[in-house]
């Protein structure tokens, strides 16, 4: 694949996230995608993949995500991205606290066939719990 078809599929990625669909989020997923993740962990194909998602979109319904340009090698690409949101639904059996949060995520990608096959999220779980109210941390001083 091109370095640009590469870019055109994580920029429908990106789309499918502003755009809360999870149809079109999926289908940027080969059927047997391996995803792993801190929230939802190790994910394999595209239909957990898509539910995966889905709760994301429910749990944080104003999600935005703001990315930088990709590095792209090959089949491989990495972007690194803002996501922020508020918690106004459940998420991990959690209840919704109505408090925003941003994190730094970045997102390590092997595209093949005009598909993402694999991809790993890296980005501070525990702070995303902290910044919604899940979890309790004393200030640095």
């Amino acid at each position: 694949m091109t370095r640009e078809a590469i870019q055109a599929l994580l920029d429908r990625r990106r789309s499918a996230v502003l755009g809360r669909d999870t149809e079109a989020f999926g289908a940027v997923y080969a059927e047997s995608a391996q995803v792993e993740s801190p929230l939802a962990g190790h994910l394999t194909g595209r239909e957990a993949i898509m539910r995966a998602q889905d709760a994301v979109f429910n749990a944080f319904p104003d999600a935005a995500i703001v990315e930088d340009v990709a590095l792209i090698d090959g089949e491989r690409a990495a972007v690194i991205a803002d996501f922020s949101g508020t918690q106004t639904g459940e998420i991990l059996g959690l209840p919704p606290t109505g408090r925003a949060f941003r994190i730094p995520v970045v997102y390590l990608s092997v595209v093949r066939d005009n598909q993402i096959v694999s991809e790993r999220r890296i980005y501070d779980f525990t702070g995303l719990l902290v910044q919604i109210g899940v979890l309790k941390a004393k200030p640095a001083s």
